[in-house]
């Protein structure tokens, strides 16, 4: 189940983060400008994957977690085939409202799933396994994908009929997509539904869905406010520049697509492996140690260290660039392992996909809707030059992730008052 729960979240990666390096292919065939783009990348995949969190999230705590997840990957990997085969912004707009839609089940029944299979002072490395398989999809993303564009340009694809005909980019997408399916159908086939485990809320309280669950939390809002919000920035920091790293190394350094796929994706990939298994690592040591307020030293010191990747613009080299920028996948997948660990730790056993989902809700509210478009908005708005997008960067990322220091600070304080009291 985790093997497979892995390759689904480098599938989720890949599929909505390949926009972000065909970038400008996209908009010489499409017409459309940066702003647009955009929109793409966060309020087009953000949209129904912000609306359907929380409904994803509760029949996670309801129904047969892996026909659900199943179901969700092969919609989202049938819209990717979408996205490649769109002919104009409508279309591809609405491809990745399908993406994001499908991808809102994922989250909620992989960590919930993974809670089940095992116990409180072993789940942080299963866990760290998950996030691993997202953040070193960020980097085969980026390899893959320049190896597709490389290899359609010089016409590998020319014996295949339905390939032949599509651009480079539009083939990125196809055969993404088509991956994605076959995971889809082995987690049908392959695997089965844990028993659920742990405390839950007594039935008679749920009532309405969703309102036992939100009670709790506001019960608790002294912890679970700036914990969530905390996540929140420092996503939109996350997201912000990871959809424009890309453009920061072409149009800032001139690099070509084949550095990409020779520089960052391999550190990229390096660094997403060596952040979640650090973070699910150090987690497990301190619960069986006994240190519970760990987590929260972690999650208020991680944020800190993507500091320097969003200095990237100041590296002065593209290939000390392509480190730094790498370097923050290591950062935010341990964040992203550390906060999923503990809300499985602190929620109910039957409110954990819902509170999974809250969190990638407002995660893709502020993180992948907003991020990437205020990157957007300073290059075309205030600094008027393309080229300039790093230091657009700079001006998203180094306040959210100080803020998202404060906020975890925050949330460890009131944590530590209400185990006193």
């Amino acid at each position: 189940m985790v093997a497979l729960l892995f390759l689904a979240g480098i599938f989720s990666v890949i599929d909505r983060g390949v926009l972000a390096i065909v970038v400008d292919p996209v908009r010489q065939d499409i017409g459309i400008g940066d702003e647009r783009i955009a929109l793409l990348q966060g309020l087009a995949f953000g949209l129904f994957y912000a609306l359907m969190g929380m409904p994803m999230g509760l029949l996670a705590d309801r129904t047969s977690r892996k026909r659900l997840v199943a179901a969700g990957i092969a919609l989202w990997s049938v819209a990717t085939i979408g996205s490649g085969l769109a002919q104009g912004f409508g279309s591809l707009f609405a491809a990745r409202l399908l993406v994001g839609l499908g991808e809102a089940a994922l989250g909620p029944c992989a960590i919930s799933l993974i809670a089940d299979l095992f116990p409180a002072d072993r789940r942080g490395r299963p866990i760290s396994l998950y996030m691993m398989g997202q953040g070193l999809a960020n980097g085969l993303a980026i390899t893959l994908t320049g190896l597709v564009l490389t290899h359609a340009a010089q016409g590998a694809f020319a014996g295949f009929p339905l390939l032949q005909a599509l651009a480079p980019w539009r083939i990125a997408f196809v055969l993404f997509g088509a991956g994605g399916i076959g995971v889809a159908v082995a987690i049908a086939l392959f695997t089965e539904e844990p028993e659920r485990k742990g405390a839950a809320i007594p039935a008679s309280a749920k009532g309405v869905a969703g309102a036992a669950e939100l009670r709790w939390l506001w019960a608790n809002r002294g912890v679970t406010l700036p914990l969530y919000l905390g996540f929140a920035i420092c996503f939109t920091a996350a997201y912000g520049a990871g959809a424009w790293t890309p453009s920061l190394l072409l149009r800032g350094y001139g690099v070509s697509p084949a550095f990409l796929g020779a520089w960052l994706g391999p550190f990229a990939m390096a660094f997403s492996a060596t952040g979640p298994l650090l973070g699910g690592w150090l987690l497990d040591r301190a619960m069986r140690q006994g240190r519970d307020g760990a987590r929260f030293v972690i999650l208020r010191l991680a944020p800190l260290c993507a500091i320097p990747s969003g200095l990237a613009v100041l590296a002065g080299d593209p290939r000390l660039a392509a480190i730094l920028v790498a370097s923050s996948n290591a950062v935010f997948a341990c964040v992203g392992t550390v906060m999923f660990a503990t809300l499985q730790t602190l929620v109910p056993s039957n409110m954990r996909g819902s509170a999974i989902s809250l969190t990638l809700v407002l995660n893709t509210l502020f993180g992948a809707t907003l991020g990437p478009l205020l990157v957007a908005t300073l290059t075309e708005r205030v600094f008027g030059d393309p080229t300039r997008v790093g230091w657009s960067i700079a001006m998203v990322v180094l306040p959210c992730v100080i803020g998202a220091s404060l906020l975890y600070a925050l949330a460890a304080r009131n944590m530590k008052l209400r185990t006193q009291s």
